[in-house]
């Protein structure tokens, strides 16, 4: 299967009929050789460092990823393995956890808003302002403390955070940002195998924290939450992608299919050398072998 006919089984660009129930944590697209998938991903990485190459050197596009998902779905593993290829000097990968007091004095896009990537350059986000209609909703004393003008915190909150982040990524899109957004989506089976690995191998114990399995409670609010954040915010200037996460190779290969067809369709080229500066080069070799 071609990378991007792969990538687009997974890609919503109109939420409208978006159902979570639709997409199978564990699909793996009649896929099931590892080998056959670890040979495409090394393919796909070698593609990815070319087109990021092109892409600092172009120098007009910049590109943010954006990773949600629960906790245990690997997403820093998938960053790991998919973009291990490129060149660090045209790749920043941000993490955003609790807001600081200081976060908390601004809008809830300002603490992300800092760190998007300039053109030519990949910027990742693993987990984003979309905590804001996640974590946020699931908990509503994360909302409180925000100190938002109580007027403001009305019934349309969630339906106006949504709108704030549909103008401010078609915005971003206007002016050369390209963004993809993946959700990793793991199935609570799943997500109870890998705590327990955590607890039972010593070398994953520093993963655990107690605080994984309190949020594990909400199991359902989250499901919900994650439905109608990609309902109301799947664009096609700004799509998701539901990815698979219960089978960590197909993941990496899922989404690194979706980058490398990101990239592709910028056309992105070396910029070409004109007269003068063919004249200049000339100039130069000549000089050179003269030394």
């Amino acid at each position: 299967m071609k990378t991007a006919k792969l990538a687009r089984f997974y890609r919503i660009d109109d939420g409208k009929n978006f159902r979570l129930k639709d997409f199978d944590p564990a699909d793996t697209c009649h896929l099931h050789s590892t080998d056959q998938a670890e040979e495409q991903l090394q393919q796909d990485t070698a593609r990815l460092e070319d087109l990021q190459s092109r892409l600092y050197a172009q120098d007009r596009w910049a590109v943010l990823l954006i990773f949600q998902a629960m906790d245990a779905a690997g997403k820093d593993g998938t960053i790991k393995h998919v973009m291990s290829g490129v060149n660090p000097e045209g790749c920043q990968v941000h993490s955003f956890k609790v807001p600081s007091e200081t976060e908390l004095q601004h809008d809830f896009l300002w603490r992300t808003t800092q760190h998007l990537p300039e053109r030519g350059h990949i910027g990742i986000f693993n987990r984003s302002y979309y905590e804001e209609v996640l974590v946020v909703r699931v908990h509503p004393k994360a909302l409180a403390d925000e100190m938002l003008p109580p007027t403001l915190v009305t019934k349309n909150i969630w339906e106006e955070r949504f709108e704030d982040i549909r103008g401010f990524e078609r915005h971003m899109a206007r002016n050369g940002t390209v963004i993809r957004k993946f959700f990793l989506h793991l199935s609570k089976k799943e997500q109870k195998r890998r705590f327990l690995a955590r607890l039972d191998e010593p070398e994953k114990n520093w993963k655990f924290s107690a605080a994984d399995i309190h949020e594990r409670k909400y199991w359902d609010d989250y499901q919900k939450a994650y439905e109608e954040m990609i309902c109301n915010t799947a664009t096609r200037h700004a799509p998701w992608y539901v990815i698979p996460a219960d089978n960590k190779w197909f993941t990496h290969l899922a989404v690194s299919a979706a980058i490398v067809e990101t990239l592709e369709e910028l056309r992105l080229a070396y910029p070409k050398v004109d007269a003068a500066k063919r004249k200049e080069l000339q100039a130069a070799r000549q000089t050179l072998v003269k030394k």
